[in-house]
Protein backbone atom coordinates (compact mmCIF):
# COMPACT_ATOMS: atom_id res chain seq x y z
CA UNK A 1 0.00 0.00 0.00
CA UNK A 2 1.64 3.23 -1.14
CA UNK A 3 0.70 6.22 0.95
CA UNK A 4 2.01 9.74 1.02
CA UNK A 5 4.40 10.05 3.97
CA UNK A 6 2.66 12.10 6.62
CA UNK A 7 4.04 11.61 10.11
CA UNK A 8 1.77 12.54 13.00
CA UNK A 9 2.87 15.77 14.64
CA UNK A 10 1.38 18.39 16.91
CA UNK A 11 0.79 20.46 13.78
CA UNK A 12 -1.71 18.00 12.29
CA UNK A 13 -5.20 19.40 12.36
CA UNK A 14 -6.78 16.01 11.69
CA UNK A 15 -5.13 12.68 12.56
CA UNK A 16 -6.53 9.24 11.68
CA UNK A 17 -4.89 5.99 12.77
CA UNK A 18 -6.07 2.38 12.23
CA UNK A 19 -9.66 3.56 11.75
CA UNK A 20 -12.41 0.97 11.44
CA UNK A 21 -16.20 1.15 11.53
CA UNK A 22 -18.83 -1.53 10.95
CA UNK A 23 -22.55 -0.78 10.79
CA UNK A 24 -24.60 -2.98 13.14
CA UNK A 25 -25.42 -6.28 11.45
CA UNK A 26 -23.08 -5.67 8.49
CA UNK A 27 -20.79 -8.48 7.35
CA UNK A 28 -17.82 -6.20 6.68
CA UNK A 29 -16.45 -2.87 7.84
CA UNK A 30 -17.77 0.17 6.01
CA UNK A 31 -14.50 2.02 6.67
CA UNK A 32 -10.97 0.64 7.04
CA UNK A 33 -8.42 3.45 6.88
CA UNK A 34 -4.89 2.82 8.22
CA UNK A 35 -3.68 6.38 8.39
CA UNK A 36 -4.45 9.94 7.33
CA UNK A 37 -3.24 13.35 8.48
CA UNK A 38 -4.25 16.83 7.35
CA UNK A 39 -2.71 20.16 8.26
CA UNK A 40 -4.39 23.56 8.35
CA UNK A 41 -5.30 24.85 4.91
CA UNK A 42 -4.77 21.49 3.15
CA UNK A 43 -7.33 20.12 0.69
CA UNK A 44 -8.28 16.45 0.26
CA UNK A 45 -10.47 14.99 -2.50
CA UNK A 46 -12.28 11.82 -1.44
CA UNK A 47 -13.71 9.73 -4.26
CA UNK A 48 -15.39 6.37 -4.63
CA UNK A 49 -18.46 4.56 -5.93
CA UNK A 50 -21.77 4.43 -4.07
CA UNK A 51 -21.60 2.16 -1.05
CA UNK A 52 -17.83 2.41 -0.56
CA UNK A 53 -18.08 4.24 2.77
CA UNK A 54 -17.56 7.88 1.75
CA UNK A 55 -20.41 9.33 3.80
CA UNK A 56 -19.58 7.05 6.73
CA UNK A 57 -16.00 8.30 6.71
CA UNK A 58 -17.19 11.93 6.68
CA UNK A 59 -19.39 11.22 9.70
CA UNK A 60 -16.41 9.69 11.51
CA UNK A 61 -14.16 12.66 10.68
CA UNK A 62 -16.82 15.06 12.00
CA UNK A 63 -17.53 13.05 15.15
CA UNK A 64 -21.12 12.30 14.16
CA UNK A 65 -20.19 8.61 14.34
CA UNK A 66 -17.58 7.19 16.74
CA UNK A 67 -15.03 4.66 15.50
CA UNK A 68 -15.23 1.00 16.51
CA UNK A 69 -11.44 0.92 16.53
CA UNK A 70 -8.60 3.31 15.97
CA UNK A 71 -8.34 7.06 16.34
CA UNK A 72 -9.90 10.13 14.73
CA UNK A 73 -8.40 13.19 16.42
CA UNK A 74 -9.35 16.75 15.55
CA UNK A 75 -6.94 19.34 16.94
CA UNK A 76 -5.40 16.65 19.12
CA UNK A 77 -8.65 15.39 20.66
CA UNK A 78 -9.92 11.91 19.76
CA UNK A 79 -13.69 11.95 19.24
CA UNK A 80 -13.98 8.70 21.22
CA UNK A 81 -12.79 10.49 24.37
CA UNK A 82 -15.81 12.80 24.40
CA UNK A 83 -19.44 12.39 25.40
CA UNK A 84 -22.16 12.94 22.80
CA UNK A 85 -22.82 16.46 24.14
CA UNK A 86 -19.10 17.28 24.10
CA UNK A 87 -18.81 16.04 20.51
CA UNK A 88 -21.74 18.27 19.51
CA UNK A 89 -20.08 21.31 21.06
CA UNK A 90 -16.70 20.54 19.55
CA UNK A 91 -18.24 19.98 16.12
CA UNK A 92 -20.09 23.29 16.34
CA UNK A 93 -16.84 25.04 17.29
CA UNK A 94 -14.44 23.52 14.77
CA UNK A 95 -16.27 21.84 11.84
CA UNK A 96 -18.08 23.53 8.96
CA UNK A 97 -20.29 21.20 6.88
CA UNK A 98 -21.59 21.69 3.33
CA UNK A 99 -24.38 19.14 3.01
CA UNK A 100 -25.34 17.59 -0.31
CA UNK A 101 -28.88 18.94 0.09
CA UNK A 102 -27.54 22.17 1.70
CA UNK A 103 -29.90 21.95 4.75
CA UNK A 104 -30.61 25.68 4.77
CA UNK A 105 -33.54 26.91 6.85
CA UNK A 106 -35.95 27.99 4.09
CA UNK A 107 -37.74 30.70 6.09
CA UNK A 108 -34.53 32.43 7.24
CA UNK A 109 -32.82 35.08 5.14
CA UNK A 110 -29.54 34.39 3.41
CA UNK A 111 -27.61 36.37 6.03
CA UNK A 112 -29.37 34.66 8.94
CA UNK A 113 -28.59 31.24 7.45
CA UNK A 114 -24.91 32.14 7.11
CA UNK A 115 -24.71 33.45 10.68
CA UNK A 116 -26.48 30.42 12.16
CA UNK A 117 -23.30 28.58 13.34
CA UNK A 118 -22.36 31.60 15.45
CA UNK A 119 -25.60 31.18 17.40
CA UNK A 120 -24.52 27.67 18.45
CA UNK A 121 -20.81 28.29 18.99
CA UNK A 122 -19.26 31.04 21.07
CA UNK A 123 -15.91 30.22 19.52
CA UNK A 124 -17.23 30.68 15.96
CA UNK A 125 -18.95 33.91 17.04
CA UNK A 126 -15.72 35.21 18.59
CA UNK A 127 -13.83 34.42 15.36
CA UNK A 128 -16.47 36.10 13.20
CA UNK A 129 -15.79 39.84 13.05
CA UNK A 130 -18.53 42.25 12.10
CA UNK A 131 -19.37 41.95 8.42
CA UNK A 132 -17.85 38.48 7.94
CA UNK A 133 -21.08 36.99 6.59
CA UNK A 134 -21.27 39.75 3.99
CA UNK A 135 -17.60 39.33 3.05
CA UNK A 136 -18.02 35.58 2.59
CA UNK A 137 -21.06 36.07 0.37
CA UNK A 138 -19.16 38.64 -1.69
CA UNK A 139 -16.21 36.27 -2.05
CA UNK A 140 -18.63 33.56 -3.19
CA UNK A 141 -20.13 35.90 -5.78
CA UNK A 142 -23.66 36.06 -4.38
CA UNK A 143 -25.51 39.24 -5.40
CA UNK A 144 -26.12 41.52 -2.37
CA UNK A 145 -29.68 42.00 -3.61
CA UNK A 146 -30.34 38.39 -2.50
CA UNK A 147 -28.97 38.64 1.02
CA UNK A 148 -32.24 39.55 2.71
CA UNK A 149 -34.36 37.04 0.80
CA UNK A 150 -35.53 33.78 2.38
CA UNK A 151 -33.31 30.90 1.32
CA UNK A 152 -36.31 29.15 -0.25
CA UNK A 153 -36.43 31.84 -2.96
CA UNK A 154 -32.90 31.13 -4.23
CA UNK A 155 -31.81 28.92 -7.09
CA UNK A 156 -29.89 25.69 -6.42
CA UNK A 157 -26.58 27.34 -7.31
CA UNK A 158 -27.30 30.31 -5.06
CA UNK A 159 -28.30 28.06 -2.15
CA UNK A 160 -25.05 26.18 -2.63
CA UNK A 161 -23.04 29.36 -2.11
CA UNK A 162 -25.02 30.22 1.01
CA UNK A 163 -24.31 26.74 2.39
CA UNK A 164 -20.62 27.25 1.68
CA UNK A 165 -20.56 30.64 3.44
CA UNK A 166 -22.36 29.12 6.44
CA UNK A 167 -19.75 26.36 6.67
CA UNK A 168 -16.89 28.86 6.56
CA UNK A 169 -18.09 31.52 8.99
CA UNK A 170 -16.11 31.76 12.21
CA UNK A 171 -13.00 30.17 10.71
CA UNK A 172 -13.66 26.47 11.47
CA UNK A 173 -10.56 24.30 11.49
CA UNK A 174 -12.13 21.73 9.15
CA UNK A 175 -14.65 22.12 6.31
CA UNK A 176 -16.38 18.98 5.04
CA UNK A 177 -18.32 19.06 1.77
CA UNK A 178 -20.51 16.11 0.70
CA UNK A 179 -21.12 16.05 -3.06
CA UNK A 180 -21.54 19.84 -3.19
CA UNK A 181 -21.43 20.06 -7.00
CA UNK A 182 -23.87 17.26 -7.83
CA UNK A 183 -26.61 19.69 -8.98
CA UNK A 184 -24.35 21.95 -11.08
CA UNK A 185 -23.43 21.92 -14.75
CA UNK A 186 -19.76 21.92 -15.77
CA UNK A 187 -19.27 25.69 -15.94
CA UNK A 188 -20.95 26.33 -12.58
CA UNK A 189 -19.15 23.35 -11.02
CA UNK A 190 -15.68 24.67 -11.86
CA UNK A 191 -16.60 28.19 -10.78
CA UNK A 192 -17.97 26.93 -7.49
CA UNK A 193 -14.85 24.84 -6.80
CA UNK A 194 -12.59 27.84 -7.36
CA UNK A 195 -14.73 29.91 -4.99
CA UNK A 196 -14.87 27.20 -2.30
CA UNK A 197 -11.14 26.49 -2.35
CA UNK A 198 -10.30 30.18 -2.35
CA UNK A 199 -12.58 30.82 0.62
CA UNK A 200 -11.05 27.90 2.57
CA UNK A 201 -7.55 29.17 1.89
CA UNK A 202 -8.53 32.66 3.04
CA UNK A 203 -9.98 31.23 6.29
CA UNK A 204 -7.06 28.82 6.84
CA UNK A 205 -9.51 25.89 6.93
CA UNK A 206 -8.63 22.38 5.79
CA UNK A 207 -11.11 21.00 3.24
CA UNK A 208 -12.29 17.41 2.78
CA UNK A 209 -14.63 17.07 -0.20
CA UNK A 210 -16.45 13.94 -1.30
CA UNK A 211 -17.56 13.36 -4.89
CA UNK A 212 -17.99 10.57 -7.40
CA UNK A 213 -16.87 13.04 -10.09
CA UNK A 214 -13.20 12.30 -10.84
CA UNK A 215 -12.87 15.56 -12.80
CA UNK A 216 -12.80 17.49 -9.53
CA UNK A 217 -9.52 15.86 -8.47
CA UNK A 218 -7.43 18.38 -10.41
CA UNK A 219 -8.39 21.09 -7.92
CA UNK A 220 -6.98 19.28 -4.88
CA UNK A 221 -3.59 18.81 -3.28
CA UNK A 222 -4.28 15.26 -2.13
CA UNK A 223 -6.57 12.40 -3.14
CA UNK A 224 -8.14 9.48 -1.32
CA UNK A 225 -9.83 6.88 -3.54
CA UNK A 226 -11.95 4.53 -1.44
CA UNK A 227 -12.84 2.49 -4.49
CA UNK A 228 -9.26 1.21 -4.82
CA UNK A 229 -8.11 1.02 -1.23
CA UNK A 230 -7.08 3.78 1.15
CA UNK A 231 -4.15 5.25 -0.77
CA UNK A 232 -3.59 8.94 -0.18
CA UNK A 233 -1.64 10.57 -2.98
CA UNK A 234 -0.45 14.08 -3.70
CA UNK A 235 -1.68 15.84 -6.81
CA UNK A 236 1.17 16.98 -9.05
CA UNK A 237 -0.73 19.43 -11.23
CA UNK A 238 -1.73 22.98 -10.45
CA UNK A 239 -4.43 23.47 -7.85
CA UNK A 240 -7.35 25.81 -8.44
Amino acid sequence: MNMQPNTATAHNLLQVNALGYRWPGAAAEAVDLPRLALVAGESLFLRGPSGCGKSTLLSLLAGVLVADRGEVALLGQDWRGLSAAQRDRRRADHVGYVFQQFNLLPYLSVLDNVRLPCRFSRRRAAHSPAGEAERLLERLDLDPALWTRPAAQLSVGQQQRVACARALIGQPALVIADEPTSALDEALRDRFMALLLGACRAAGSALVLVSHDARLAVHFERHLDLGHGPDVKPHTGSAA
